[in-house]
């Protein structure tokens, strides 16, 4: 069983199923929170070398999003390889992973 499995079990287990707009919403307001233990722990980023992020945080947030791949019916481990065949592709052509060289 994989995380995603995982979650989705849970999900059903504690009848937690909705619709992917409340998914959505949660996973903004997870990744929402992990950006305030960032700038909180920096200083604003005055102090980068003291960033730190409770390991609980990014767990709400991963959960936050296989909850939401599962939702909407997408493979997590799947759209994962994706991008990073797709990060490949763009260092192999461009030197970079943005989208935007």
């Amino acid at each position: 069983m994989d995380a995603q499995d995982d979650v989705a079990a849970f999900l059903e287990r504690h009848d937690l199923e909705t619709d992917p707009a409340y998914r959505t919403l949660d996973l903004t307001s997870e990744v929402g929170e992990v950006a305030k233990e960032l700038n909180e722990s920096t200083a604003y980023g005055a102090n980068p070398e003291t960033a730190a992020i409770e390991r609980d945080e990014l767990g709400d947030a991963l959960f936050a999003l296989l909850a939401l791949c599962t939702e909407v019916g997408v493979d997590a481990g799947a759209a994962l390889e994706e991008s990073l065949a797709k990060y490949e592709r763009r260092l192999e052509t461009t030197g970079s992973v943005g989208s935007g060289t």
